[in-house]
């Protein structure tokens, strides 16, 4: 059941993104480089709108480089407004928006409870003794506890908050998540793809997670690298402990029982920390991947009005990401390398560039596959530093997802750093870019100077999160280790 904390939380989300587009701050926030992409523009959407209504390729104008697709849904509500005075400041687009924060929010709070399920069982499954077992579920560490004083008898009451209420609350007030909703982009749609993609993953929901993957990776090619997260996802659940903790579980549980009925416990708690892949749901997952892109060429297709049009599409939309094309400034590092390299480097340097998402992707896989939830979210926030044209809303999208692995992040350093180097960020980033091009006090140097800021605090959350989920799981190993040869003193003891 939804506390009220989140129902307080969703109304004060959706009264702020209310507010700020009463004051009209969707045209200023739209022209932000920090929140629109040559990708997600929703002023470069209504070009390729016009041009198609005109009979035109929306790809004429070498302004619109997004899916036909999304061209269908948003398009039409580009070219109009929702009526009367007040309501006309309103774009319709905006609605479009709000329901896909709340839709991705709502999402995240159901895997929360999944993944805090999980993490119930696995901590009850490693306890000693089985009233201390009992009592893990009952109160699980999963949850986290908020302060609240109440006006009952000078009663303190502490009301709990559930990884998933933390979790949709966290990307419902993220100030990225509000900025990029009023801001007129389409990362909200993109993000809450994603997020169905995880969720139907991690409820082993085959053709909705074929879905999520299959139209984030139209929209924007990045999120195909999460085809390995998410098949982990789909064959062996949520994250858990490593296999070497949780066969050490059994071993120890079967050699202190000697009983036939014991010994099946055993046995079962084996086959469960082992747990089998289940390779015919993956298979499920992957025919329907294939039905779904056979949908979205044909629905393309259709949209353009022939499949002649889709090589078009594909240099527009996978070959600008590739080529990188627009040097316009942003959040990312290649606007400015690729100002200065020389003509004839730059195709060598564009597929390293591409490569460094990729050289990354293996080790981390080989490292975190048995807690595939949190190699998504660090593939997904590798892929915001790395990317040729990111935004907040890739940050929003990273932030969400990070706050599904509290459970293991109690060891994580330097949030205060992170914090303000975020801060930082959002404050100078405005103001540098002023200098620069309005004003011309400054020159692209001050501008970059924050993109590299960016690129610091992402990469410092980065390896924080990876250096406390190892470290997390090493005390995990040790503290059992020490566990286990407390027993065998005290039996000693005994004998």
């Amino acid at each position: 059941m939804t506390k009220p904390i989140v129902w307080r939380g969703a109304a004060l989300a959706i009264a702020v993104r209310f507010a700020f587009a009463a004051m009209g701050v969707q045209e200023h926030l739209g022209r932000r480089v920090e929140i629109v992409t040559p990708l997600t523009s929703l002023m470069r959407l209504a070009e390729g709108q016009w041009f198609k209504q005109h009979g035109l390729s929306p790809y004429a104008g070498s302004a619109y480089h997004g899916s036909p697709l999304l061209l269908s849904l948003l398009g039409p509500l580009t070219s109009r407004g929702t009526g009367g005075q007040l309501l006309a400041k309103f774009h319709s687009s905006f609605f479009v928006f709000l329901v896909a924060d709340l839709l991705g929010a709502f999402l995240l709070q159901k895997m929360g409870k999944l993944v805090e399920s999980a993490h119930q069982f696995y901590q009850a499954e490693l306890q000693l003794d089985p009233e201390t077992s009992k009592s893990a579920v009952k109160e699980p560490r999963g949850k986290i506890r908020l302060g609240i004083r109440k006006g009952c008898k000078g009663k303190e009451v502490h009301a709990k908050v559930g990884l998933g209420d933390l979790a949709a609350l966290s990307y419902l007030l993220n100030p990225f998540t509000i900025a990029v909703c009023v801001g007129g982009t389409t990362s909200p749609v993109e993000n809450l793809l994603v997020i169905v993609a995880l969720y139907g993953a991690l409820k082993g929901n085959a053709p909705l997670a074929a879905f999520g993957w299959a139209m984030s990776t139209h929209l924007s090619l990045y999120p195909a690298i999460l085809l390995l997260p998410i098949s982990f996802l789909m064959v062996s659940g949520s994250d858990r402990p490593q296999l070497k903790v949780l066969e050490r579980a059994c071993l120890r549980n079967a050699s202190d029982v000697a009983s036939t009925d014991r010994r099946s416990e055993v046995d079962e708690l084996r086959s469960k920390a082992f747990l089998p892949l289940q390779w015919r749901r993956y298979g499920h997952f992957w025919f329907f991947s294939v039905l779904w892109w056979l949908a979205i060429i044909f629905l393309s297709a259709a949209a353009l009005g022939g499949h002649e049009n889709l090589v078009e599409m594909i240099s527009e939309t996978y070959g600008f990401i590739l080529r990188v094309d627009d040097l316009s400034p942003n959040l990312g590092l290649f606007w400015y390398f690729f100002t200065e390299v020389f003509t004839h480097f730059r195709e060598f340097f564009v597929m390293v560039f591409h490569a460094n998402i990729l050289f990354v992707l293996v080790p981390l896989t080989i490292r975190f596959h048995h807690r595939p939830l949190f190699l998504a979210y660090t593939m997904v926030a590798v892929a915001t530093m790395l990317k040729s044209y990111p935004s907040d809303g890739d940050a929003a999208l990273s932030l969400g997802l990070l706050a599904l692995c509290t459970p293991v992040l109690s060891d994580f350093r330097f949030s205060f750093l992170v914090l303000n180097g975020y801060l930082v960020v959002a404050i100078l980033s405005p103001s540098m870019y002023n200098l620069w091009i309005w004003r011309g006090t400054g020159n692209a140097n001050f501008y970059f100077a924050m993109t590299l800021v960016y690129a610091c605090v992402q990469s410092i959350l980065i390896v924080e999160s990876v250096g406390a989920v190892i470290r997390h799981d090493r005390s995990l190993w040790k503290s059992f280790e020490v566990r286990v040869k407390e027993e065998s003193v005290v039996k000693a003891h005994d004998d």
